[in-house]
């Protein structure tokens, strides 16, 4: 004979049906929630590399027909002749200065002749199209070039090469670089790492070590956690108060005789890097917390067992083994700090600006400030200057966060 189940059992039996059913379908929003977030992150990196390459449709102000020398094209003239054209078509000041920048004799023939097209020709953009029309729409890009424009030259860019990396910013797109953000964004950073890491490391330690559990520890401990998730702009205000005005004759290096005091203000390297400190300061310190937090207690009563002071069994136990876990939390609040916009734009970054920030009292720019201005412009060309930037600053954040992982693998203790 066939038992029949009794109540509990179809009770039970049914229960389980629903907790699977229920089971298959939050795995299915979450693969579904993963699908997503992947797709995003592929459009995002074909919109950005869409715009790194393509066709554009260009004139000189200057026809290099009228610079051809003997009957020989511009663009088969020697060395030679094009440093003499460079040396007869600019004046004096501008050649000297290109000279010092770097000698002629120690420039390629390329380097020269895109000095001539840059200094001479100066080609203005008529029209531009993305790497995907370019690839796939080649011919009728070519026959509306000759059609409407038959004066242009039409020729495939690439917006991000090593001339890109390595000139200074410029209003015409054919010579624009970032080599003046990227120098900013090192020196920002710079001063923002020596501002936060002693502080938060000091402040971790003391709270972890030395602070007792009680009322005023516990209130510190709460407006920490409550830092870490004020807005950005809050910090640049408070930068601006307190660093770019109120302390204006450090930040400004006039105090150490720096620069002329009737000239002089506080929008410096020095005040953007001490305002990214504080701003991902609270960071720091839950991060270096919650290391020295996972140092076994057995390590630091074995060494107050051998007669080692509090401190002795910090420095020499607890902060080579909460190593690790420190650096990695510095080099990813670091990576939030280097994508910053909002309190540079109050502390006055500036958003045009030629030359290389040479020390901590310089006027500066950053790459997502640069990003920013070009992302605003109305032309196309900017634009895709714009989508270049956009990956260097990328590059440059995953070098910090492969460094993350390397120095967590290099100081990882293993219990």
């Amino acid at each position: 004979m066939t038992a029949v189940p009794t109540e509990h059992e179809l009770f039970k039996s049914q229960n389980i049906r629903v907790r699977n059913r229920t089971g298959r379908i939050w795995r299915g929003f979450f693969l579904a929630a993963t699908i997503f977030s992947i797709s995003m992150l592929v459009l995002l990196l074909f919109n950005i590399i869409n715009g790194l390459a393509g066709y554009v449709a260009y004139a000189g102000r200057v026809d290099e027909a009228t610079l051809a020398v003997e009957g020989v094209p511009l663009e088969d003239q020697s060395k030679e002749q094009l440093v003499a054209l460079l040396q007869s078509e600019l004046s004096s000041g501008a050649y000297n200065k290109l000279d010092n920048e770097q000698p002629f004799a120690e420039r390629s023939r390329n380097s020269v002749y895109q000095l001539v097209i840059e200094r001479i020709v100066r080609p203005e953009v008529i029209d531009t199209w993305n790497l995907w029309e370019s690839l796939t729409q080649a011919d009728e890009i070519r026959a509306t070039v000759a059609s409407e424009h038959p004066e242009a030259k039409l020729r495939f860019t690439f917006w991000l090469n090593s001339n890109f990396v390595t000139r200074s910013q410029s209003s015409d797109p054919f010579t624009a670089g970032i080599r003046t953000a990227i120098l900013g964004s090192l020196w920002t950073i710079l001063f923002t790492i020596l501002t936060a890491l002693p502080l938060g490391v000091g402040a971790a330690v003391y709270l972890e070590e030395y602070a007792a559990d009680n009322r005023l520890n516990r209130l510190i401990q709460t407006n920490i956690n409550n830092l870490a998730g004020v807005p950005s702009i809050v910090y640049g205000i408070l930068g601006l108060a307190i660093l770019v005005r109120g302390l204006e004759p450090l930040t400004s290096g006039t105090i150490f005789g720096y620069g002329d005091p009737t000239t002089a203000n506080g929008r410096t390297v020095l005040s953007a890097g001490m305002t990214l400190g504080l701003l991902v300061l609270p960071i720091l310190i839950i991060n270096a917390q919650e290391a020295i937090r996972a140092v076994p207690q057995s390590l630091r009563k074995g060494s107050y067992a051998l007669g080692a002071t509090k401190w002795q069994t910090v420095r020499a136990h607890v902060l080579p083994n909460a190593m690790s876990g420190i650096l990695t939390g510095t080099i990813l609040a670091v990576s939030r700090a280097f994508g910053e916009t909002a309190p540079l734009v109050v502390v006055g970054a500036s958003t045009a600006i030629n030359f290389d920030p040479s020390s901590p009292f310089s006027k500066f720019t950053t790459l997502p400030i640069q990003i920013y201005q070009w992302s605003a412009r109305p032309q196309d060309e900017f634009r895709a200057l714009a989508a270049a930037a956009i990956l260097v600053l990328l590059i440059l954040l995953l070098a910090l966060n492969a460094t993350a992982i390397l120095l967590r693998n290099r100081y990882s203790q293993r219990y």
